[in-house]
C-alpha cells in the first residue's frame, strides 16, 4: 500500500486544484475532496466520512488543505488517520476572523445576535449559529502539521498563526512577500519547495513510517 495525498481545498476552490500536487508526490494516491456543505460542524463530518472512506486501502494519510479547508479539516476528528499535514494559509482563529469581519463593517456581537444572519457589503455572510459554534468548539488538533504563511495575509496575523503553531507544537514557514492566495508563479514555486523540503526532512527523520 501507499499514502493517499488527501487535498481539501478553500473558499471558491475546487478538488481540481489537487492536480497541481501530483507530481510533488509520484508514489502516492492524490485526490481532492470536494465538499458540499459550509460549516464546520457538516463539513468537518464531510471530510471525516471521506478519510474513513479512503484510509482503507492506504497506509496513512497526508493532508494538505487550504485556508478554510484547514479549519473545516480540523474539525473533522481524523487526527489520528493523518501521518503529516501540510496548512497553507489557515483559518486557525475563526472567532477573530468573524468578528474582524463585523468590525470592517460595523456590525456588533449584539446585532449580529439579534439578526441572527447579516450579508456584509463586500459579501460574506456572518451567522450567530457559526459564531456560537466556533466559541463552543475549540480547536482540538494533534497531527503533526507544517504551515505556509503568507507575510501580506490580510485574513489572518502572523500573530494568531504564530500563537497556534507555538500551541499545537507546528511548524511555521513564512514567505514574506506571499499573501493568503497562493497562486502566481513565485508563490507556487516557494510552495513547491516547502513541501518537497518537508518530505524529505520527514524521511530522513523517519517520521514517514
Amino acid at each position: 500500500m501507499r499514502d493517499l495525498i488527501l487535498y481539501i481545498h478553500g473558499k471558491g476552490g475546487s478538488a481540481a486544484e489537487s492536480e497541481h500536487y501530483r507530481p510533488l508526490f509520484p508514489d502516492c494516491g492524490v485526490i481532492g475532496l470536494d465538499y458540499h456543505t459550509f460549516t464546520p460542524w457538516d463539513t468537518g463530518k464531510e471530510i471525516r466520512e471521506a478519510a474513513e472512506r479512503l484510509k482503507a486501502g492506504h497506509d496513512g494519510i497526508v493532508l494538505i488543505a487550504n485556508s478554510i479547508g484547514a479549519y473545516f479539516s480540523m474539525h473533522a476528528g481524523i487526527d489520528a488517520m493523518i501521518r503529516r499535514a501540510y496548512f497553507i494559509s489557515p483559518i486557525v482563529d475563526m472567532e477573530k476572523l468573524i468578528l474582524d469581519m463585523a468590525a470592517w463593517d460595523g456590525i456588533t456581537e449584539k446585532e449580529l445576535e439579534a439578526r441572527g444572519r447579516i450579508r456584509t457589503s463586500f459579501g460574506e455572510e456572518l451567522s450567530w449559529e457559526y459564531l456560537r459554534y466556533v466559541r463552543e468548539h475549540p480547536i482540538r488538533w494533534n497531527a503533526p502539521t507544517e504551515i505556509l504563511y503568507g507575510g501580506r495575509d490580510t485574513l489572518s496575523s502572523r500573530e494568531t498563526v504564530a500563537a497556534f503553531a507555538e500551541a499545537h507544537g507546528a511548524r511555521l514557514t513564512v514567505m514574506e512577500t506571499g499573501e493568503h492566495w497562493f497562486h502566481t508563479g513565485e508563490e507556487m514555486r516557494f510552495l513547491d519547495r516547502w513541501i518537497t523540503e518537508r518530505e524529505r526532512c520527514a524521511r530522513s527523520e523517519g517520521t514517514d513510517g
